[in-house]
């Protein structure tokens, strides 16, 4: 009955919403971001802990059927608003200051886990144990390769600003290489997507539907919703009637790069990048922002965890594959982007701290291997020991930048106005 799945959904979201709130806190003392205390809270509210310690309650609270539609639901609708505020807040104009760098660093940030990607997908083919038996070698290694390059962008903007880097040359080179990385590891994803679909002409529809959607809706389409801008701040507000335009727009560009092959929040990010700066996007930020990362985006990383089951990592050879993984994660992406960017004559100091904030790669990550679960591309287990490398590099972030860099740093005054939080995570 529908009504019951509702009641039942609402247990369900208190005690989501007091797990992350409760091991949010823990991680924040911890000098850790939100973002990571969520990420955890989702495992443990899984059957990696809640199911072996209380099976009958974790199923109880998360059973499988309607309530997990509507839980999965949600979260999707999470992601996209989320991802849309994320591209409102962007600034292009950041990207242009040291684009030499940037090409370079984002390169050896693509370039060498999809090398090394290709290396160690090979031998996890055979058994079926880490990709289903229909994914060929090419699209395992795409798909690893793509797991290793992505960075997590939303927290490495959040961390730019507590940081106090925002303008600086630091902070201006990790958000172009975060963003143009993210973005060539989605490109890699929909390939992957596509090939695993079985149709050329698919392959071709979502990579040139993805290309042509993306010119369009920043050319013709910034252009005509710039208009939003001035009329916002003639009436000193974002009225009802915009934002449900925005919204519905929304709806219909996430529906669109979905249909066409290339995940919803593709869709979302670049109809944020074209809607107006300034008065606007604050306005619909703090409208929207709330909502988003404290009620719908912890759903996300539940269900992320409910998929995630550290007991299917029970063995000394799987664990020594996490860890292989894992050290190939770090070298392919924190290594290889400290040395481009030393390369580029970047300091040493900076070329770490780059590296370190690179390697991070938080809820994209869990993005992508979520694509790749629900696709039939990679199996449990390899799911469970990816989400560990993603939580792991995410928690090396902040005490490895503290260490290089932060500390070193001469103090500067703290910003005046804080901005909301849409880039915690």
């Amino acid at each position: 009955m529908p009504a019951a799945v509702a009641v039942h959904f609402f247990l369900e979201l208190a005690v989501i919403l007091a797990a992350c709130r409760v091991v949010g806190w823990l991680a924040q003392r911890l000098g850790q971001p939100q973002v990571v205390g969520e990420m955890i809270a989702g495992v443990l509210l899984g059957p990696s802990l809640l199911g072996r310690i209380a099976p009958d309650v974790q199923h109880a609270l998360f059973p499988s059927g309607a309530a997990n539609t509507v839980l999965y639901t949600l979260a999707q609708i999470g992601l996209v608003l989320y991802m849309f505020l994320i591209g409102l807040n962007f600034d292009v104009d950041l990207i242009k200051h040291r684009a030499g760098t940037a090409v370079a660093v984002s390169a050896a940030g693509i370039a060498t886990p999809l090398a090394l990607g290709a290396v160690v997908a090979v031998p996890l083919l055979d058994g079926g144990t880490f990709f289903e038996d229909s994914v060929t070698p090419v699209m395992a290694m795409m798909f690893l390769g793509a797991s290793i390059a992505t960075t997590a962008f939303p927290m490495l903007a959040r961390i730019i600003y507590e940081k106090r880097l925002s303008g600086t040359p630091l902070g201006t080179l990790a958000l172009a290489c975060g963003a143009t990385d993210d973005v060539l590891s989605w490109c890699i994803l929909a390939t992957v997507l596509a090939m695993h679909r079985g149709s050329p002409v698919t392959a071709v529809v979502a990579i040139g539907g993805g290309i042509l959607y993306a010119l369009v809706v920043l050319t013709v389409g910034r252009r005509s919703l710039q208009v939003l801008g001035p009329m916002s701040e003639r009436r000193n507000t974002v009225s009802a009637p915009v934002l449900s335009t925005v919204l519905g727009l929304l709806m219909v560009c996430a529906w669109f790069t979905d249909t066409i092959g290339i995940y919803a929040i593709f869709g979302a990010f670049i109809l944020g990048v074209a809607m107006p700066s300034g008065f606007f996007a604050e306005h619909v930020t703090g409208r929207l922002e709330p909502l988003v990362t404290t009620l719908l985006l912890p759903l996300f990383f539940v269900y992320s965890g409910l998929n995630t089951e550290i007991g299917l990592v029970d063995s000394p050879a799987l664990w020594a594959v996490t860890l292989g993984i894992l050290l190939v994660s770090i070298a392919g992406k924190g290594v290889a982007c400290t040395v481009a960017a030393r390369l580029r004559r970047v300091p040493v100091r900076e070329s770490v701290a780059l590296g370190s904030l690179m390697n991070a790669r938080g809820l994209i990550e869990l993005i992508l291997l979520n694509i790749g679960l629900e696709a039939g591309i990679i199996t449990p287990t390899l799911f469970t020991i990816l989400v560990i490398v993603a939580i792991v590099t995410t928690l090396m972030t902040s005490p490895i930048f503290e260490f290089v860099y932060g500390r070193h740093r001469k103090p500067t005054p703290a910003p005046v106005h804080r901005p909301e939080d849409v880039t915690n995570r």
